[in-house]
């Protein structure tokens, strides 16, 4: 702001000017009240601008294809809202140099840290060293991630060592999960990674995996 300028108060904004601020730090404050991703249609409900489905006593084919397309329109708009609103947030972040930003992360939103940030923040969490994952449980995860849905034999081929306690320390961490079974002989269970996986490694779906050309470009 210019010397001499005064601020203009926020009642005499245009009203969608306004409006969207209000939104935008709503969705914040949400985010900020959880340690989980929260999807845009839930963001949307919890702000009030999408209600939960509500039973009609007219149930004919003509009113429910009446209300479902009134209720795509409103859920439309309601998540074009929530979107704009958190690139708006992410803007403002990026002009003050805030060290977060909004991400889409295992299908929701959620606050976290820029990467630049990571050595001083391992560093307040030293402590936790004991917790992190073993060299073997990264590599079984990574198999898994990349070649999922997988099997333990498949898994113990590529490895080519027994991977049972580590499978189960995944599974006890909410990385893996069963997936079904084999449409084999013995219909061996099927091991795959979960939205926990996702959340953990701040990846918004698994296509967000980096592919085997750029992990051998950064020399991985």
């Amino acid at each position: 702001m210019k010397t001499g300028e005064q601020a203009v108060p926020v009642e005499m904004l245009a009203p969608e000017v306004s409006a969207d601020t209000e939104l935008a730090s709503s969705i914040e404050a949400l985010l900020l009240s959880v340690e989980r991703p929260l999807t845009p249609q839930r963001l949307a409900e919890a702000i009030g601008l999408l209600n939960p489905a509500e039973d009609d006593a007219d149930s004919s084919p003509a009113a429910e294809s009446t209300r479902g397309k009134i209720d795509q329109a409103a859920r439309k708009e309601a998540l074009g809202r929530i979107d704009r609103a958190v690139n708006a947030l992410n803007a403002a972040y990026e002009q003050t140099g805030r060290s977060f930003r909004v991400e889409s992360v295992a299908g929701g939103y959620r606050i976290l840290t820029l990467p630049k940030f990571a050595p001083v923040i391992a560093e307040l969490h030293s402590a936790r060293a004991g917790h992190k994952l073993s060299r073997q449980a990264v590599e079984t995860l990574a198999i898994i991630a990349y070649k999922q849905p997988i099997t333990r034999a498949q898994l113990e081929a590529i490895r080519g060592v027994s991977c049972g306690e580590v499978l189960r320390s995944l599974i006890e961490r909410r990385l893996i999960t069963v997936r079904g079974r084999a449409e084999e002989l013995g219909r061996p269970l099927l091991y795959g990674t979960t939205k926990s996986f996702l959340d953990a490694f701040g990846l918004s779906s698994i296509t967000d995996l980096p592919s085997p050309a750029e992990l051998r470009a950064a020399g991985t």
